[in-house]
């Protein structure tokens, strides 16, 4: 059997992808996670946060919960089901490091949990902050110029 035919075989075999589910189920979820966030958001307006300065406080909620969420191992079983609903907004960065940091604990606080707690996330967080400088650097040169 060539490898064309043998393909053709293989994608008769396979189950349909649910496309439909997998889209609703990340709607779901992720509509979720922003209904959560936009409670917490609106609780610290409720207590006089004005609403541009209650969403740094909204974020650390919002990491907070996911991490606690992680480490209890109640976020993977959200992850599966959810998919990118789940997985997309901060909190899914907040899995992204705490993860780590839980699976490696055995080998310590400085050799496991702190070396690689920042094993997947690190990158990330190291290209934000030289494409905020970058950006700042453009931003205040411009200025000068009176761009």
């Amino acid at each position: 059997m060539d490898a064309q035919t043998y393909l053709k075989r293989a994608r008769t075999a396979e189950p349909p992808a649910p496309y439909f589910r997998n889209a609703l189920l990340a709607f779901v979820g992720g509509g979720a996670v922003c209904a959560i966030a936009q409670a917490v958001l609106n609780f610290f307006i409720g207590y006089g946060f004005k609403a541009p300065d209650a969403t740094g406080p909204t974020a650390v909620v919002m990491v907070f919960f996911a991490s606690v969420a992680t480490a209890l191992g109640f976020f993977d079983n959200l992850a599966e089901w959810f998919g990118m609903g789940a997985s997309l907004p901060i909190t899914g960065f907040a899995n992204a490091i705490v993860a780590p940091a839980m699976e490696f604990r055995t080998e310590g606080l400085v050799l496991g949990t702190g070396s690689r707690m920042f094993q997947v996330a690190g990158p990330v967080i190291a290209f934000g902050l030289a494409t905020a400088f970058v950006s700042g650097l453009v931003f205040l040169v411009g200025q000068r110029l009176g761009v």
